[in-house]
């Protein structure tokens, strides 16, 4: 990856600027005016985020595009089809990267030119901590030495991982809508405590590094989540006693079903 790389934005939505943020701090451009953005005029208000980070901002998705070597495309899928004829005929020696939802390679290919080289590509908003997870999937024209571009590019804000394009639906129900999942536990195990009496700043902060404690046990022991739940079940103790709650409350069903329901949408967009 070039030390000099220059990533664009079309689009400055949250996950936009979620990925700048995480750029920027993980050093994967120069500096911030390394990194661009741009939506319609309309849209202005969500380009001030990046102006204060230090980016640069258009209102005009070609001029962007003459300034960037990387181009992230971040728009919701169904403003995809208005976006792509504008930006048609520049994209020949660009790195494109799309992180629209339900969007195939084939479709992008198709509405782009045949010698584009795109990534379809998921990432989640933890990669403005530098804790996301992404994994993408190449279009035929991506070369090895563009892959090995995406994998630095998103590698300084996280985990990522290449996968069969079948895969990304799932994957978007996981970690890609995960995060608003997690967010729900620790918030419900929060409000939890302070039911209990805990305040709730030292509540939230309880739940929330419990959470990430828990992860980097599955992440750094390679142990599988049930040996490690039993290891903190004691007979007739406290957790066996809060799991068996969990259990009958549908906790598990309710999860796979919202992965589940996430997938499914992929394909309805």
């Amino acid at each position: 990856m070039s030390a000099n790389l220059r990533v664009g934005f079309i689009g400055a939505g949250k996950m936009a600027s979620a990925l700048a943020q995480g750029f920027i701090k993980g050093q994967a451009v120069k500096c911030a005016s390394h990194v661009s953005a741009s939506c319609p005029i309309a849209d202005k208000h969500l380009l001030e985020h990046m102006k204060q980070m230090g980016c640069q901002t258009f209102h005009c998705n070609k001029e962007l595009m003459d300034c960037s070597d990387v181009v992230i495309l971040a728009v919701k899928p169904q403003i995809m089809p208005l976006v792509l004829p504008d930006i048609k005929s520049l994209v020949a020696s660009k790195l494109m990267v799309s992180i629209a939802a339900g969007v195939q390679l084939a479709q992008l290919q198709a509405d782009l030119n045949p010698d584009s080289k795109i990534v379809r590509l998921m990432p989640n908003t933890p990669c403005i901590v530098r804790e996301g997870v992404s994994v993408f999937c190449s279009g035929p024209q991506v070369t090895p030495q563009d892959n090995a571009t995406v994998k630095q590019l998103f590698g300084t804000v996280g985990q990522i991982d290449e996968v069969k394009e079948s895969m990304i639906d799932a994957v978007t129900g996981v970690s890609g809508s995960g995060p608003a999942y997690m967010y729900l536990i620790i918030e419900a195990m929060a409000d939890g405590g302070v039911k209990q009496g805990l305040p709730r700043d030292l509540a939230y902060k309880l739940a929330a590094q419990t959470m990430v404690g828990a992860g980097r046990m599955v992440l750094d022991t390679h142990t599988h989540p049930a040996v490690l739940k039993d290891e903190v079940c004691s007979p007739g103790g406290t957790t066996i006693t809060a799991l068996d709650m969990l259990e009958k409350s549908g906790l598990r069903t309710s999860i796979m079903q919202a992965v589940e329901a996430a997938t499914k949408r992929c394909t309805q967009i």
